[in-house]
């Protein structure tokens, strides 16, 4: 897999910033060529029932950074990736269950392919909960990753508003009990052993009548949209010295694209964490965007880059 770009067009020049190609103190910057479509991302609208502050998409209710997508948006997209070969279709917001046309997307995408759908598991989804009663129907897995952000009701809630960790807890007992398959998100609490956290997180599953090993991904600080953030520069050398051509693969995006709508049109961005710099993105198609080399140049990829960080549990 390259981790150079190639030279660019004159054209592609003029669109993206000398940064993309370069650190800011002129040495080459690394690259990735993706190598498959395993998995395309579909953004439904940073519009969210919640305000968290720390949200790396900076939703909250009636958000239109990120405009809702549309089924009639999401289908060519659903359809080109098919033709790619694509193994796995995700979702995120915003949540997701704001849009309208969620269950409808998901309806048409569970025909072809599995699907991941990132939620907050509150009141959009549970009011939507005998919607979902059909997807149980079809012909591949529907996996839901709710967002837990700690074992305490007190320090979720302080973030998400009160009341917020006990509904979510009700809106994964509920999809639990329809047999969908599961997984937790939370941020790393980098103050305590992750023994102690899955211990902690195991009693609380435990407690709601949910398997006590249900899987958690945890995720480093990522900030909110447009933070400027001081990080490490990802030189050609640095993912040749201290990534290996198998870690390189595993980068998201080596494997995947997502689409958002933005000013009514919609766009293909190199992964799910970089929406918030015009740089990444790639083309209005899938086929074009998997011959752009990615650069690590967005203060996220450091957190790929030392952490192995990744929205995918395809991996």
């Amino acid at each position: 897999m390259n981790i150079t770009a190639a030279i660019p067009p004159a054209d592609e020049q003029h669109t993206r910033s000398k940064l993309w190609y370069v650190t800011s103190d002129d040495k080459p910057r690394g690259f990735i060529q993706s190598y498959a479509l395993d998995e395309l991302w579909l953004h439904t609208g940073t519009a969210c029932n919640l305000a968290c502050p720390f949200c790396l998409e900076g939703s909250k209710p009636g958000d239109n950074r990120l405009q809702l997508m549309r089924f009639d948006d999401a289908k060519p997209y659903i359809d080109e990736a098919l033709t790619l070969g694509v193994k796995q279709f995700s979702f995120t917001g915003g949540e997701p269950f704001i849009n309208k046309d969620m269950i409808r997307i998901l309806d048409y995408s569970l025909r072809y392919r599995p699907c991941l759908v990132l939620t907050n598991a509150t009141e959009p989804l549970i009011k939507r909960i005998t919607h979902l009663e059909s997807l149980r129907e079809r012909n591949h897995k529907l996996h839901f990753r709710v967002s837990l952000d700690h074992f305490e009701a007190s320090q979720h809630d302080a973030g998400r508003g009160e009341g917020m960790f006990d509904l979510a807890l009700e809106g994964l007992r509920k999809l639990h009990e329809m047999g969908f398959a599961l997984s937790v998100a939370n941020q790393v609490l980098a103050d305590m052993s992750s023994e102690e956290v899955t211990k902690q997180f195991a009693a609380v599953f435990r407690a709601a009548g949910l398997p006590e090993d249900l899987p958690r991904i945890e995720f480093p600080e990522f900030y909110p949209p447009e933070t400027e953030v001081s990080a490490p520069q990802i030189t050609q050398n640095c993912m040749a010295d201290f990534q290996t051509e198998k870690s390189r693969r595993d980068f998201m995006c080596a494997f995947s694209r997502m689409v958002v709508k933005r000013d009514g049109e919609c766009q293909v961005f190199a992964c799910t964490l970089v929406d918030d710099d015009a740089d990444y993105v790639l083309g209005k198609t899938l086929s074009e965007s998997l011959q752009v080399p990615v650069s690590m140049k967005h203060h996220r990829c450091y957190s790929c880059f030392r952490f192995g960080a990744s929205c995918s549990e395809m991996k």
